[in-house]
């Protein structure tokens, strides 16, 4: 009964600039599907001990025993050859094809099913000799190129298809049933019939998985929901060059010249709307999803910065940085940051002058590579490797360190330089820390907020094209 579940599942539905992070243009790099372990055609789904899986046979409470003996006795050959209008060998043949289809798809599906999670356990390396990436890692590419499978080609306000809904979901559901099993013990107080009581360790779900991925399911549903609303628009597409007429559609703007887009996103098909731009309603709707979109963009990006920050800094981002942090500086900021009277973070910024994000995020490798520089040599005197620790084991006369100085003022224009640029792109150190990351909670934290982040930002900004478009043309026609 699960078998035919699957096929009749099946048959009903019909980046930083880098792998691990999100573009402003695009906001996901798309890596080649084909280098993914879980990119391409869909998985096959089994379901975890947390959810309950539309595939599954729903239990109607059947028993095994008769049935009681008022019930009419069926007929099902009668019924099957009435229904059917076939005679009954043909409708027993019929069924017979059904279930051997039914049997050559799962199989099928096994099959591609356990050579993706091969290619998955076995960290990208086909040869078995332990060389390929670590699991964490493996999970989190694989979240990105599944992402950029199923969101890569859709760049217009459309619901999304089905069978890719469907993969979406499906696949998401095999790599975040991994959380189901990371766990942390915590004592727990039993009390035996003798009224004695006495501490166990018990398990229970680790508390980032605990408290974020529930959050972030929830963001995943309303960014489907809101793709979903667009399925009966005002307004259309049309490739860069193309005429915007429509033969499907009744639009009086046929043939009118399409606007050309800035060169930063010559890729994206352009919005068209009619002239005199869009209904109050549709304008409303168009409001309404983008502040929805912009709010869950804010929420999964506050996860990812959350998630990031308590990974761990890798040994290779600290062996690589310089021994002194003014190396890492232009001269002006260093004496900027040497003076002794009081820093103000935002008179530096304005002096800098900065003219891009990309300026913006140079600047901001820069300086957080000084302030662990300096970091590191405040801590040499203490046991403790943790900068929060070493604070607390400053005594006054060490804080006058100025080691220890820069690295506060280095730490105190890094935080606004992040709050006057918020969509900055991920960090040198950041990108650093989800290469080298070990935890496979983390990995898939990371990898899940980064892209809904990602899907978030694009929305926001189709939504405002489509309402630049509509004031465009209603300002023509007045």
């Amino acid at each position: 009964m699960a078998k035919s579940s699957i096929h009749d599942e099946n048959h009903d539905v019909g980046y930083r600039p880098s792998v691990y992070s999100v573009d402003h243009n695009d906001h996901l790099s798309r890596e080649t599907p084909e280098n993914s372990p879980l990119s391409g055609d869909s998985l096959a789904y089994f379901p975890s001990d947390s959810e309950t899986s539309n595939f599954s046979e729903p239990d109607y409470g059947y028993s095994s025993e008769p049935l009681p003996s008022r019930w009419p006795a069926s007929k099902p050959r009668a019924n099957l050859a009435g229904v059917s209008g076939l005679p009954v060998k043909q409708q027993r043949n019929s069924l017979s094809d059904k279930l051997d289809d039914d049997q050559d798809l799962l199989s099928s599906e096994l099959e591609m099913m356990k050579e993706r999670f091969s290619k998955l356990l076995l960290g990208e390396d086909m040869s078995g000799s332990g060389k390929g990436v670590c699991t964490a890692v493996t999970i989190s590419n694989s979240i990105t190129n599944l992402y950029a499978t199923v969101f890569g080609q859709n760049l217009k306000l459309e619901p999304l298809k089905p069978e890719k809904k469907v993969m979406w979901r499906r696949e998401m559901n095999c790599l975040l049933s991994l959380c189901d099993y990371i766990v942390e013990f915590a004592p727990t107080a039993q009390y035996l019939a003798d009224g004695t009581v006495v501490e166990m360790m018990t398990s229970r779900p680790r508390s980032d998985i605990y408290i974020n991925l529930p959050a972030l399911r929830k963001l995943d549903a309303m960014l489907i929901e809101i793709l979903d609303g667009f399925y009966d628009s005002e307004f259309w597409y049309v490739e860069q060059g193309s005429l915007s007429g429509d033969s499907t559609r009744s639009r009086a703007s046929s043939f009118r010249r399409i606007v050309q887009r800035k060169d930063e996103k010559w890729w994206l098909p352009v919005p068209c709307v009619l002239p005199g731009g869009l209904s109050d309603k549709s304008r409303k709707h168009l409001r309404e999803k983008r502040d929805c979109a912009n709010q869950v963009h804010k929420a999964a990006m506050a996860i990812n910065n959350s998630i990031i920050a308590e990974m761990d800094i890798p040994e290779t981002y600290m062996a690589g940085l310089p021994k002194s942090g003014r190396t890492s500086l232009r001269d002006s900021m260093y004496r900027f940051m040497c003076i002794p009277d009081k820093f103000s973070p935002e008179h530096l910024l304005n002096h800098l002058k900065i003219s891009s994000e990309h300026e913006a995020l140079e600047l901001v490798d820069r300086v957080e590579a000084s302030m662990y520089a300096w970091r590191r040599k405040a801590c040499l005197s203490h046991s403790k490797s943790s900068w929060s620790k070493v604070k607390e084991l400053m005594s006054e006369s060490d804080r006058i360190d100025k080691n220890y100085m820069l690295a506060e003022r280095a730490e105190t224009l890094l935080f606004c330089l992040k709050q006057r640029y918020p969509e900055l792109s991920q960090t040198s150190l950041d990108i650093c820390k989800i290469q080298y990351n070990r935890d496979v909670g983390k990995a898939i934290l990371e990898g899940y907020s980064r892209v809904l982040e990602g899907l978030a930002f694009n929305i926001v900004a189709w939504i405002e094209d489509v309402l630049r478009e509509d004031k465009a043309m209603r300002k023509q026609g007045t």
